[in-house]
């Protein structure tokens, strides 16, 4: 959870400070008020390029010196932050208690889960899209997957380098080629049983739920399987050499997610049904961290109630409710009016952020 928010040169707030409450943050304001914008903010206090997955020059105010800076109080009292210099401003440098630290280092002190409406078409985008959602929600529960999946990528880039010389008629050293397929077969073992327990446990826990106004998710893992990788990479050198990339790893596994209510494939639903199986997945994933780990995630909700029927958005705010935090945007007030009266509201304008 978060105590405080500082915000500097980012996006369109030169400078803002926002003390936000345990429960619901609430931020209101019109179009282009920079709501998303906060979102995003916060969402870089995790591993990862954020919720709109913007290179760091993007993030910087226009106006401004070239640099960004957001910087955050946890409620255990410590203190973290990232951020642009000036004469660096595609370099994102992070810091724990005033300590340069690695991006991955964030997964130990904060969770941070989004939606956005940019999801919507989640189970309709390639499965890569998909990959990378389910890694979020890996991270969550496992915070050193993001370590192996940095590692089993930046292998696998070199590898396929090395392996673009054998087109060229070149003879890579083969001992580096195997050292590289053992890394990747070490992290790609890591990556695929993180994925896996984590797809096990979701999944449990989502059957087990009862059938109500958010669709229930079947969830699976399709592809390729943790097994003698480092063969598999060997024997299939030249395949990959003339394909112009690495065809077996967990970079080629797919997150398959059917309605179990109808027994559906989700891309196969209907737009309003995928968007309440994201919902009830999302929920059920931040229930299962908090049951696991003992610290509830920061839930990052864009224009969620605005999608949602009063029956729909009432049932969202119970199930919500004392959960842990949950920053949520939207262009009316009246959305959010079944929102306890202990919510955090703040309006967003030409006065910048103030309290609603």
């Amino acid at each position: 959870m978060l105590t405080r928010l500082i915000l500097t040169d980012f996006r369109n707030h030169a400078a803002a400070t926002i003390a936000p409450g345990p429960g619901f943050v609430v931020l209101t304001g019109e179009n282009g008020a920079g709501k998303t914008n906060v979102l995003e903010a916060v969402s870089l206090l995790a591993p990862g390029r954020g919720l709109r997955r913007a290179a760091p020059g993007e993030m910087a105010r226009q106006g401004g010196n070239g640099s960004f800076g957001v910087a955050a109080t946890l409620a255990s009292d410590v203190d973290i932050a990232t951020g642009t210099q000036p004469d660096a401003p595609e370099r994102r440098l992070v810091r724990v208690q005033g300590a340069s630290a690695a991006a991955t280092a964030l997964a130990d002190w904060v969770t941070i889960l989004w939606l956005t409406p940019a999801m919507d078409r989640l189970f309709a985008e390639p499965a890569s899209e998909r990959r990378r959602f389910l890694d979020r929600l890996t991270l969550a529960l496992f915070p050193g997957h993001a370590v192996h999946a940095n590692r089993y990528e930046a292998a696998m880039r070199a590898r396929n380098r090395l392996l673009a010389e054998m087109l060229e008629g070149g003879q890579p050293d083969p001992a580096w080629l195997s050292a590289l397929e053992m890394q990747m077969a070490e992290h790609g073992l890591a990556i695929d049983t993180a994925r896996r327990e984590l797809v096990a446990l979701l999944a449990a826990r989502l059957a087990d739920q009862p059938d109500g106004v958010f669709a229930r998710a079947g969830l699976a893992l399709e592809g390729w399987s943790g097994t003698a990788l480092a063969d598999e990479l060997a024997t299939g050198r030249r395949r990959d050499a003339a394909a112009g990339r690495t065809l077996a790893g967990p970079h080629r596994c797919d997150l398959i997610v059917t309605h179990l209510g109808k027994n559906q494939p989700a891309g196969l639903c209907s737009t309003g049904e995928q968007k309440a199986l994201l919902l009830g997945l999302i929920l059920a994933h931040a229930e299962l961290v908090a049951a696991r780990t003992g610290r509830a995630p920061v839930l990052l909700l864009d224009e969620v109630a605005a999608h949602l029927d009063p029956r729909r958005r009432a049932a969202l705010f119970d199930r919500l409710s004392g959960t842990g935090q949950v920053w949520m945007t939207g262009t009316e007030p009246g959305l959010f009016a079944e929102v306890g009266a202990d919510a955090t509201r703040l309006h967003l304008g030409d006065g910048g952020v103030t309290a609603a």
